[in-house]
């Protein structure tokens, strides 16, 4: 592959290897595929990618790269630019390196970073897509971008034959207007990703197929608008309980990171699932993701450990057609430009205000149509009202918004006294460095997201008496015991029926009165850092009885009081994923982790192990898909040929004391500078 040959030649330079072509012809596709090659990543010490697309900013790209080399910590979002410039630059120098930068379009934005990225003469690159042929010079004019073709004739056929069929063939009858269909996309894989969508899901007649064929035919070279009549097409055909999911993508900025798990909680907020009797609303909502993802409308762009989708993207001509429908159909309105003069209706329902908006409305701000509010531009804080200013009655006004569901701040918000009136509310998720006791008068309240600093945060009784609370997610929270009560108003508190996500509670006491009011927990994160109390405490023996928790991460920062599994806890069969960290294991532990019949995943760091040999047992494991083993004092693991069936990755990171890589994996390891990781190869 020429992309892969001149990453890795012998020039000692830093180069510039740019990829150039027009929208849907596969660039982002062929550099991820590059980027994630075991031998690019071998090569390369340090990797990292950020998207910066036409409207950018550099402070996001800058945290972006952070990120995904794995270096970015909570300070650096209040870090300026320059300092994070300075950071990046750090982490890079001395390193062979592989940076991507995707979706570039402006040469001020080279201009902006080239200085970033040091020269050591190691051999490192820099991989930059871009639909601008001129941008690909101007960064490097010494060597030729390289220019993305359109697929044969062949190869068109095969990708659509993929995505319709799957592995199994095209049926003779629909052959030959399956490759007029194809044809008619001329090459470009956008397009015939998102026909095979369609069809995929589609009644698979000759009839429908010549409807389909007729309606994306083209006489003229493939262009955007192509591909909206194409999408368009896609749209139409959509049921009728995904198009308002899919039209809620648009509402996202443009090459942004959309986390599943919010979008979820999102779409359950917006009252935009249909209930399906047995199944929770975010079960239904995770099947209609997934459908859309089936038909190509959506992208993945990250997965968890579990294999489960952790973030996604739409194309940009994706993205475009959703915001034209929304708007048309009146479902919401985004900006990313100064909103005066825009006509109230319907679609001011809902709000999405994008990065670089230089102003906010305060009459539509603060117009009582405003039900959901989602705001991107962590720049520019949505403003508190102060007494020297009763007219600045923007968002927070009272009598006003009280039938505001979402509210989605990218940056900080401070809370008004008036917060209280928005009795409608479903959906918060901010960063602040409080929540005020009065929160549980919001009655309706499902989802609270407040990202803020390791500082603990003390709630109040009241917490238990919010009945639609489904996902709790507050950093360093700590929870008071029903138990505590001292008057009968205080002991009136509530089964938590709803509740399916509680996240990071500090010094989490298991009591059973607390567990039976939180009996369909799924995923529990508790942070212990009470040196004074022993385990017992604790309680985490009752564990046991959450039979709905599917996700369990515990963290002990006490220097007296250290996990053990044989004495201190139990856990129950339904346990999909363990992380541990700062614990101590011996082997009879490992044997009761490994007898836990749905485990998939298991996150150990920074535990101590009783022992200096680690062997796998026949009968454990059976279901664990992916094993982290982060700086534990390891020196032997033997595996059994027939252990770990089911195992696909396997990732030691600063194991220093660790041995030889056992036999049975050896020929599947992966290493890099960081880190060691063993991936089980799929044919």
């Amino acid at each position: 592959m020429d992309i892969k040959a001149r990453l890795v030649r012998k020039s000692s330079e830093l180069e510039i290897v740019s990829m150039v072509g027009m929208s849907g012809i596969g660039k982002t596709t062929l550099a991820k595929q590059v980027y994630h090659d075991p031998y690019i990543v071998n090569h390369f010490q340090t990797r990292a990618w950020a998207t910066v697309s036409h409207n950018y900013n550099v402070q996001e790209i800058l945290l972006s790269l952070q990120n995904s080399m794995g270096e970015l910590t909570s300070k650096m979002h209040e870090m300026t630019s320059e300092l994070l410039k300075e950071r990046l630059y750090m982490n890079l120098n001395y390193r062979r390196y592989l940076i991507v930068l995707d979706d570039v379009w402006d040469t001020k934005f080279w201009d902006d970073v080239k200085q970033l990225f040091p020269s050591d003469e190691n051999g490192s690159r820099i991989m930059m897509t871009t639909r601008l042929e001129n941008m690909a010079n101007y960064a490097n004019s010494c060597s030729p971008p390289h220019r993305m073709q359109f697929l044969s004739d062949s190869e068109s056929w095969i990708l659509f034959c993929e995505k319709v069929f799957g592995n199994y063939c095209c049926p003779l009858n629909l052959k030959e207007i399956g490759k007029k269909i194809v044809q008619h996309c001329q090459g470009l894989p956008l397009a015939i990703v998102l026909i095979g969508g369609l069809l995929s899901k589609a009644t698979r007649t000759e009839h429908y197929w010549k409807y389909v064929a007729e309606n994306v035919s083209s006489e003229t070279t493939i262009t955007d608008e192509q591909c909206s009549k194409i999408l368009s097409l896609s749209y139409k055909h959509l049921p009728s309980h995904l198009k308002c999911c899919f039209l809620y993508m648009g509402i996202f900025p443009q090459d942004y990171n959309i986390h599943v798990s919010k979008l979820v909680k999102l779409w359950v907020a917006e009252e935009i699932i249909e209930p399906v009797q047995s199944k929770s609303l975010e079960d239904v909502a995770e099947e209609y993701f997934l459908d859309l993802v089936e038909r190509n409308l959506i992208l993945i762009h990250e997965k968890r450990s579990n294999g489960k989708i952790k973030t996604c993207r739409i194309h940009d001509l994706v993205r475009d057609l959703c915001v034209r429908e929304a708007q048309k159909e009146k479902f919401y309105h985004v900006t990313n430009r100064i909103l005066r003069g825009i006509q109230e209706g319907n679609s001011m329902l809902r709000v999405g205000i994008h990065r670089n908006t230089k102003s906010h409305d305060d009459k539509i701000l603060s117009s009582p149509q405003v039900r959901s509010l989602l705001n991107f531009d962590k720049e520019v804080p949505l403003p508190v009202p102060k007494k020297s200013n009763m007219r600045f009655l923007f968002l927070f006004r009272k009598r006003q918004n009280t039938l505001l569901r979402v509210l989605h701040q990218q940056g900080r918000l401070e809370f008004p006294n008036e917060v209280v009136e928005w009795v409608d509310l479903r959906y918060l998720d901010c960063m602040s460095m409080h929540l005020p006791s009065w929160i549980a008068k919001l009655q309706n309240l499902q989802t609270i997201i407040v990202r803020r600093d390791m500082r603990p945060l003390y709630l109040s009784l009241d917490i238990w008496k919010m009945p639609q609370l489904r996902h709790v997610l507050l950093e360093y929270v700590i929870l008071p015991d029903p138990s505590s009560a001292e008057t009968e108003r205080d002991i009136f508190v509530l089964v938590l029926e709803n509740l399916q996500t509680l996240s990071l509670v500090m010094n989490f006491r298991c009591t059973e009165d607390v567990i039976k009011r939180i009996p369909n927990i799924k995923k529990l994160e508790i942070h212990y850092k009470d040196e004074e109390m022993g385990r017992e405490y604790y309680y985490l023996n009752n564990l046991v009885h959450l039979r709905k928790l599917e996700s369990l991460k515990l963290i002990n920062l006490s220097v007296n009081f250290r996990f053990s599994f044989s004495t201190n806890l139990s856990f129950p069969t339904s346990l999909k994923k363990l992380t541990l960290i700062e614990g101590s294991l011996s082997l009879e532990d490992m044997s009761i982790v490994g007898s836990l019949p749905n485990l998939q995943v298991l996150k150990l760091k920074r535990t101590h192990i009783f022992c200096r040999e680690w062997r796998t047992n026949k009968g454990q494991f059976l279901q664990l898909k992916y094993l982290l083993l982060e700086n534990i004092d390891l020196e032997c693991w033997i595996v059994g040929r027939s252990h770990l069936p089911n195992i696909e990755r396997v990732v030691l990171e600063d194991c220093f004391n660790f041995g030889e890589i056992p036999d049975e994996i050896r020929e599947i390891v992966i290493i890099n500078a960081r880190r060691s990781t063993f991936n089980r190869l799929h044919a």
